[in-house]
């Protein structure tokens, strides 16, 4: 087999193990190859003696497939892993021919708007697979004594869970309870309980969005600041993926433009940050960022 081929059918190999399952013509298209070749290659799987599941057409690498736990727990980068890593090669000398190397693998091996999910180990892997299995078996679950750092509270949570984030750090539920969709950190979850009750709100499952100060939400909202040579130098080195989103306007002023889930993350940064930034053409963003200054002055009058 030629290189180009080994490189699809490793490809199709990472799809067909994340937890997003796909169609046949999902994967042909995200490769640019017919759907003749992705039977061929699910083939060749099988040959080897990979067991590949289809559930409503969408197929999957099962995990009780021989050395399934070895190919997941292969080296994944999550998103900003991946960003710090291609950042770190672009730096090489561009005539080193290293950096062509490294560079080629890289970018032969990882998608970076599909990066793969990977088992986890630990006090945490009970409690994703447990997870896994109600996801494929479409069941609730009860996410017992889990700890929320905004409620600031521990209970228990009746939920139909969908869909990972990158290396399982967090899972989309739906929470009936409450009627949205939220995100759950996984580390928090004591244990899972899958339900023998089926999902009922399929309907309303739906994966929101990171921002780059990785807060998450199913809505965006629209930012503009202007940054000082400081707060863009602390933006970047703590968040990673702003560098795509900020320009350089002079040597001591950077514009990040962008959406964000919420104001919170965004809004922790800004106050830290105060005489370096200015907030342009985001007047919702202005009003908040007021409301915590003000909130903040009446604690200190009253103490």
């Amino acid at each position: 087999m030629d290189q180009p081929k080994l490189e699809r059918l490793l490809r199709v190999m990472k799809m067909l193990t994340a937890n997003n399952s796909l169609t046949v013509d999902e994967i042909a298209a995200k490769l640019a190859i017919s759907q003749r070749s992705v039977y061929r290659y699910i083939d060749t799987f099988r040959a080897a003696g990979f067991v590949i599941k289809k559930t409503d057409n969408f197929l999957r690498l099962d995990k009780s497939s021989p050395h399934f736990k070895d190919i997941s727990e292969l080296i994944h980068f999550s998103e900003e892993e991946a960003f710090i890593l291609k950042s770190a090669i672009e730096n090489i000398d561009e005539n080193n021919l290293l950096k062509q190397n490294l560079k080629k693998k890289l970018y032969t091996v990882y998608n970076y708007n599909i990066l793969a999910e990977t088992i986890v180990s630990g006090k945490n892997g009970k409690n994703v697979q447990q997870l896994v299995e109600a996801i494929e078996n479409k069941r609730t679950v009860i996410l017992h004594n889990y700890s929320s750092a905004h409620g600031n509270d521990v209970r228990d949570r009746h939920v139909e869970a969908y869909a990972f984030t990158t290396n399982y750090v967090q899972v989309w539920c739906y929470c009936p309870e409450e009627n949205t969709n939220k995100l759950f950190k996984v580390s928090r979850i004591g244990s899972v309980e899958v339900l023998a009750d089926k999902w009922q709100n399929q309907d309303k499952h739906q994966s929101g969005c990171i921002d780059i100060f990785r807060m998450n939400s199913c809505d965006m909202k629209h930012i503009k600041l202007k940054l000082g040579l400081r707060s863009a130098n602390l933006l970047m080195e703590e968040y990673p993926l702003s560098i795509i989103k900020l320009k350089k306007l002079t040597d001591n002023e950077w514009l990040l433009d962008t959406e964000v889930c919420s104001y919170d993350g965004v809004g922790r940064f800004v106050m830290g940050l105060l005489d370096d930034i200015e907030i342009i053409d985001s007047p919702e963003f202005f009003h908040y960022i007021q409301e915590l200054i003000k909130n903040f002055q009446n604690k200190i009058t009253l103490s």
